[in-house]
């Protein structure tokens, strides 16, 4: 077991849940990815544009900080060299895989951040249906695709 890894892993999650609970705190609003951004594109108004502008440049900001500074913390692709690996499928299916998560958020009424982490932690019965339908799909997905198909590591 890789103990630094677990340890980022942990203080990661911590960092999360703090952003989450400080959003609801302060502003009174879930930080679910998909919404946030769906709103900022939505154009609402200027305060209420200017929060989710600020929290989606956060998001942001730790990777740009750790490519421009050199650091491999954080690294998930097998070359050291690299942050980010070359998408698998090419960037058509990446720009496909990224539009059919936008729609699956729409239809399911949040995204990973909004049901898995705010409305879990809610003991939301709506969000537990969702994760779990999240997790299972995602798991079918790795398995079709490793075992089936036949086009993974």
């Amino acid at each position: 077991m890789d103990v630094t890894a677990s340890l980022h892993g942990l203080i990661g999650g911590v960092l999360i849940g703090l952003s989450a609970i400080w959003l609801m705190a302060t502003l009174g609003r879930i930080a679910g990815i998909s919404g946030i951004l769906s709103g900022l594109l939505a154009g609402g108004s200027q305060g209420d544009s200017a929060w989710r502008l600020t929290f989606l440049l956060g998001l942001i900001s730790g990777p740009l900080i750790l490519i421009l500074s050199g650091s491999d913390l954080g690294n998930v692709v097998e070359s050291p060299g690299k942050v980010v690996g070359e998408p698998v499928g090419g960037v058509g299916l990446m720009l496909l895989a990224g539009l059919l998560v936008g729609v699956g958020t729409g239809i399911g009424g949040g995204c990973t951040s909004g049901h898995g982490v705010c409305g879990l932690a809610r003991l939301s019965t709506r969000s537990i249906v969702a994760t779990l339908t999240f997790l299972l799909v995602a798991m079918l997905t790795v398995y079709l695709v490793r075992h089936v198909i036949g086009g993974g590591a």
